[in-house]
C-alpha cells in the first residue's frame, strides 16, 4: 500500500505541476477569430468576458465566446522509482485545461501566434468601447456585468431596426423596458406608441424621489410629452374608441361577423353604419332597417354594447392621440381594460391607426408588451388574428415607413413567427426554460450561442444585447430608472417570518 499511495501522490504532483504550466495562449488565422488554452486553475477568464491579447509590444481586446474543460494525453509518464528498486512507476497523467474561442474586438488586427491572453481591465474596456462608439445619441443603460465599472451605453440609432426584449417573469424584463424607454426619451426626439397590458408604465410622467437636480428638471421637462390612456382616467384621457371610426373588418369581428358565412348581416352591419347617422352600437336599435333588429340582437346576446372601452357621448378615441404633436409619449393602458376582447380590440385599432399613417413618414417606435398576447403564434379569436396581421405586416414593411417595434414577451415560442423574423436586436434576460433558450438561439443567429446560453445563470436586471444597436454582444447589467414604476407585484409581507 505504501508504493501505491506514493505513486499516486507522485501522480497528482506531477500533473499538478504540469497544469501549473500552461500559460494562456491565444492564436488567430485571420486577426478577426481566436482560439485560446489556459490553465484551469485560477482561470479568471468567463464566456462573456474581456480578455487583452498581447506579444511583443501589441496587443488587441477580445471578448470569449466559448469556454470548455478538456483533457490532454500526455502519454506514459515516469513517476520516479518503484518500492523496493524494483523499477520505475509509470502511468497515463491527462492533463485538465480550459479551451475556448473568441473574436477579435479591435478592427484591422493582424493574424497572431501565442499571444499572451489575460484579463482585459475596466479602464481597457471602455477606452476601446469609447474609440468604437458611432456619432450618434449613446444611451447610457448601466454597466457591463462581465467588466464591472464599465459602463453600457447602447446606439440609439440600432431602434431603427426591430427588437425583440425576452424574458422570464422576476427577471426584471418590465423594469429594464422602461428604463430603455426613459433613455429614449432623453436622448433622442423618437416617438413612443406603448400598448401596456399590465400597467407598468402608466407613472411613466412621475419622476423618482432622490434624482440629481439635473435629471428631475429633465424629467419634468419631458413629463408634459406623456400622454396615459386609461379606462379609469380623467375626460379628456380616457382610453376609448369610437364604434363607427373602426375599419369595416374591425367592426365585423366585434360582433363575429364572417364576410361570408354570415354574409347578409356583414352586409347590413356595413350599410347601416355607411349611412354616417348611427356611429355607436345603441344607434343600431334605432336604424330604420329591416336588417338592424338582428344585429341589435346580436349585439345583446354579446354583450359587446356593455364594454367600457366604448366612446359613448365622448368625442374622439385613443387612435386621435396618434396624430396629436403635443404627445411624444403615448402609453395605452389596456391592462385597465376589464376584458380581454377589449385590449384586443384596442390593439387592433391602435396597430392599424399606425400603419394607416404610414405615409407621413414620421419615425415613430411601437412598443408591444406582452406580445404573445397581441400578436400570438395562433390567433384565437377574430380581433386577435387582425391585430396579428397588422403586427406581421408593421414587422415586414414598417421600417422604410420610419415605424420601428419593440416586442417584449416572457413566451418567445408563444409570439408569431413573422414577427420574431424581423427582429435585428435582441435583449434577452433570464430564462428558466432551456427549450426557450434554444428556441432564441436559433432565431436569432447573430446572438453567439454560448452567450445565449447564460441566460439560464442571469440575476435580476441582467441581459444579453446584441444587434445594431450594441457595439457587440454585451451582457449588460441594467441601471437605475428615472420614473417611477406602475404595476409590480403584489407584496410579499406574508411570507416575513413571525417574531
Amino acid at each position: 500500500m505504501t508504493g501505491v499511495a506514493a505513486g499516486a501522490d507522485a501522480f497528482r504532483s506531477l500533473r499538478a505541476e504540469i497544469e501549473a504550466s500552461i500559460l494562456p495562449l491565444a492564436s488567430s488565422l485571420d486577426g478577426r477569430r481566436f482560439s485560446f488554452q489556459a490553465a484551469v486553475e485560477g482561470l479568471a477568464l468567463r464566456t462573456g468576458g474581456y480578455v487583452t491579447l498581447e506579444r511583443d509590444g501589441a496587443s488587441a481586446l477580445g471578448q470569449v465566446r466559448s469556454l470548455e474543460l478538456t483533457e490532454v494525453d500526455m502519454g506514459e509518464l515516469g513517476l520516479g522509482a518503484a518500492e523496493g528498486g524494483s523499477g520505475e512507476l509509470r502511468a497515463r497523467v491527462p492533463i485538465r485545461l480550459a479551451r475556448g474561442h473568441g473574436v477579435v474586438l479591435e478592427r484591422d488586427s493582424p493574424p497572431f501566434h501565442d499571444r499572451l491572453a489575460r484579463l482585459a481591465t475596466a479602464h481597457e474596456v471602455e477606452a476601446w468601447l469609447t474609440r468604437s462608439a458611432p456619432a450618434r445619441a449613446q444611451l447610457d443603460v448601466g454597466e457591463l456585468a462581465l467588466a464591472p465599472g464599465t459602463p453600457a451605453t447602447l446606439d440609439a440609432g440600432g431602434f431603427d431596426r426591430h427588437t425583440f426584449l425576452c424574458g422570464q417573469s422576476g427577471s426584471g424584463k418590465s423594469y429594464s423596458l422602461g428604463l430603455l424607454l426613459e433613455q429614449l426619451l432623453m436622448e433622442t426626439d423618437l416617438r413612443l406608441v406603448i400598448l401596456d397590458p399590465n400597467s407598468d408604465f402608466v407613472r411613466l410622467p412621475e419622476a423618482r424621489e432622490g434624482l440629481t437636480p439635473r435629471l428631475d428638471g429633465l424629467w419634468r421637462g419631458l413629463a408634459g410629452g406623456i400622454a396615459v390612456r386609461s379606462a379609469s382616467g380623467a375626460a379628456g384621457s380616457r382610453l376609448r374608441v369610437r364604434f363607427g371610426d373602426l375599419a369595416p373588418a374591425t367592426q365585423g369581428a366585434v360582433l363575429r361577423l364572417d364576410p361570408v358565412a354570415d354574409r347578409e348581416e356583414y352586409a347590413e352591419l356595413a350599410a347601416v353604419v355607411a349611412d354616417g347617422r348611427h356611429e355607436s352600437l345603441r344607434d343600431l336599435a334605432d336604424a330604420e332597417r329591416d336588417g338592424a333588429r338582428r344585429l341589435t340582437l346580436r349585439v345583446r346576446n354579446l354583450g359587446v354594447e356593455g364594454w367600457g372601452v366604448w366612446a359613448r357621448e365622448e368625442p374622439g378615441s385613443v387612435v386621435d392621440a396618434l396624430d396629436d404633436p403635443a404627445v411624444r409619449c403615448l402609453v395605452i393602458d389596456t391592462g385597465s381594460l376589464a376584458t380581454r376582447e377589449e385590449q384586443a380590440l384596442v390593439a387592433e385599432a391602435v396597430l392599424r391607426g399606425l400603419w394607416d399613417r404610414r405615409a407621413a413618414r414620421r419615425p415613430v417606435l411601437l412598443v408591444v408588451d406582452e406580445a404573445h398576447n397581441v400578436c400570438p403564434a395562433s390567433p384565437e379569436d377574430p380581433l386577435t388574428a387582425l391585430a396579428t396581421e397588422h403586427a406581421v405586416r408593421i414587422a415586414g414593411e414598417g421600417r422604410k415607413f420610419g415605424i420601428y417595434m419593440l416586442v417584449s414577451t416572457q413566451r418567445p415560442q408563444k409570439v408569431h413567427e413573422n414577427v420574431l423574423s424581423q427582429c435585428d436586436n435582441l435583449v434577452l434576460m433570464r430564462l428558466n426554460s432551456s427549450a426557450d433558450g434554444d428556441f432564441v438561439a436559433e432565431r436569432f443567429g447573430f446572438a453567439p450561442p454560448g452567450l445565449v446560453g447564460l441566460a439560464t445563470d442571469f440575476r435580476l436586471g441582467e441581459a444579453l444585447v446584441a444587434g445594431k444597436l450594441a457595439s457587440h454582444p454585451a451582457v449588460v447589467r441594467f441601471g437605475s430608472r428615472v420614473a417611477q414604476e406602475g404595476g409590480g407585484d403584489v407584496d410579499s409581507g406574508w411570507a416575513a417570518r413571525r417574531p
